[in-house]
């Protein structure tokens, strides 16, 4: 765990690690602690009653935030032909077939996102070491493998984000820059939790949210009350 500054330190000691808040006053309450000089993310830590290691207790998935996330996503997709002048005018950052391999390979890897088509999958598969590590790996599961390149640049570009559970049961995301207002923010919050809640594996046992936090990029954790959550 990176170390706290004596700001970050001093945050802390106004939030009551022991209670639970409503979303909106957790929203509130991050907003109104956020002191860095830039336009901070708002931040959520899920913790899930679930154990990846085990196959049928993965939860991975893509949702849309309706407010967007406040970033420029930076997309490459690779294609041919057609699809490319598709993908290309939809929006993407660099579109290839080979050649865009072999810049990966080079390590020029500065993407959120990666997209394909079926028939690019053969030159892709190379990549899985390159890619998979940083999770850019395309997948038609995703979305992220697809004939509709267009689409899928658009929905990368317009607010749709990845998620993935971590080793300890843990999903982290950014739902939007602190500047949207608690208004956009409670929609991105909602959309995300409901998306959680609907991947829920066959596999998890028990309670299946256990544990929710809001934080800004640069402050401290708000816990959540997840009797307040739906479907939670």
């Amino acid at each position: 765990m990176a170390k706290l500054t004596k700001k970050q330190k001093a945050l802390e000691g106004k939030v009551d690690a022991t209670k639970l808040h409503s979303i909106e006053d957790a929203l509130k309450t991050v907003r109104e602690l956020a002191s860095a000089k830039f336009d901070e993310t708002l931040e959520i830590a899920m913790n899930l009653g679930v154990d990846p290691r085990h196959a049928d207790q993965m939860v991975r998935g893509v949702v849309t935030l309706p407010a967007g996330t406040g970033k420029d996503v930076k997309v490459a997709v690779f294609a041919r032909g057609d699809n490319a002048d598709k993908a290309l005018a939809a929006g993407a950052d660099k579109v290839g077939a080979e050649d865009l391999m072999e810049d990966m390979l080079a390590g020029n890897l500065d993407y959120g996102r990666v997209i394909a088509t079926p028939d690019m999958m053969g030159i892709v598969g190379r990549l899985g070491k390159t890619l998979g590590p940083k999770g850019l790996m395309p997948n038609p599961k995703l979305g992220t493998v697809t004939p509709n390149v267009a689409e899928a640049v658009k929905a990368a570009k317009g607010g749709q984000i990845e998620f993935r559970v971590e080793k300890a049961g843990i999903i982290h995301a950014g739902l939007g820059k602190l500047s949207f207002g608690e208004e956009k923010l409670r929609q991105n919050f909602d959309a995300f939790v409901d998306a959680i809640v609907k991947a829920k594996p066959a596999g998890a046992k028990g309670k299946y949210v256990r544990k929710i936090a809001l934080s800004s990029s640069m402050g401290p954790g708000v816990k959540i009350d997840t009797a307040d959550v739906a479907g939670a």
